[in-house]
């Protein structure tokens, strides 16, 4: 039983080693393979940029021994595309033929491969002028206040517009550019919020000169007042004379509080425009306010209408 334990491991030795001679010697030969190199393009003009992915890929022929081939084909070297001479096809559409760089493709193989053959003859590069366009940021804020707070002011982004490079037919499309969105709740403070733009999904090759904006706004506790502020009646015709109740409306407003003492009833002006009930058939005239301060959030007239006697 030892015995044949003892010729077995002596023939599997033998087999082993039969198979290591035999793998050296068919290494050592040479042989005449395609292997495929990856490819990176150079000297593409700084006033172009690719619109598409170009071939990633060149096959060539190689002749060489066994033993480099597998190790090329353990570790394949990018090989480089000298794409600064093109030649133009049609429209945006360029080529460069490989054949023509059959010497600095040769340098670029690792030693011991000789270059035979390359199998594609020509590679398309779908070329776009590279253009500049100012584009304004479009605003994707979400902000709640805390009850009796808001914005004093109008919310400011800095900058509102950013300049775009890209392919000219890619850029002519773009209108703005979006900011991520800003989430804010709760809010009784001001705040300067810095937060990223959002790359257009559909529109590739694209760079934007900045990266954020800057979010700020003026946040303050508000109130109500209320004023008697006059009125005037106006467009009424020579012949007519009207007369109201009252000569005055109430304009209920919200303002910051820190411009309360600011707003006054001289800060509005008011008319009821007679045409204007004319021309709907209204028995009333309608109060509009014509002239406010920028400081109120918002207002109301009270009464918004005005009953109203002619006398002729």
């Amino acid at each position: 039983m030892k015995t044949n334990n003892k010729i077995s491991r002596t023939f599997l030795g033998f087999l082993i080693a039969s198979i290591l001679i035999w793998f050296l010697i068919t290494l050592s030969k040479e042989y005449i393979i395609t292997i495929s190199f990856p490819i990176d393009y150079t000297g593409i003009s700084k006033d172009k940029i690719l619109q598409t992915t170009p071939e990633k890929e060149l096959d060539i022929v190689v002749k060489a021994s066994g033993f480099k081939i597998l190790k090329t084909r353990l570790n394949t070297k990018q090989i480089t595309i000298n794409a600064a001479k093109l030649n133009s096809k049609k429209g945006a559409t360029y080529f460069v033929l490989p054949r023509t760089q059959k010497t600095s493709l040769q340098k670029q193989l690792p030693s011991g491969l000789v270059l035979q053959e390359i199998i594609k003859d020509t590679l398309y590069l779908d070329l776009g002028s590279l253009v500049t366009k100012k584009v304004a940021i479009k605003p994707n804020v979400n902000i709640k206040y805390h009850v009796g707070y808001d914005v004093s002011g109008d919310i400011k982004i800095q900058p509102d517009s950013i300049l775009v490079y890209g392919p000219e037919n890619y850029i002519s499309t773009l209108k703005n550019v979006e900011m991520k969105p800003l989430v804010l709740s709760d809010l009784k403070t001001d705040f300067e919020e810095n937060v990223a733009l959002k790359m257009p999904k559909d529109i590739k090759n694209l760079k934007f000169n900045k990266q954020e904006v800057t979010v700020t706004g003026k946040v303050e506790k508000f109130t109500e007042g209320t004023l008697i502020v006059p009125y005037k009646i106006i467009n009424v015709p020579e012949n007519l004379k009207i007369n109201t109740l009252s000569k005055k409306v109430s304009i209920v407003f919200i303002v910051g509080l820190s411009h309360f003492n600011k707003i006054t009833a001289n800060s509005f002006q008011v008319v009821c425009n007679y045409n204007t009930s004319q021309k709907n058939n209204l028995n009333y005239l309608v109060p509009k306010v014509i002239s406010k301060p920028d400081l109120i959030k918002s207002y109301k007239i009270i009464p918004n209408k005005i009953d109203f006697l002619i006398e002729k």
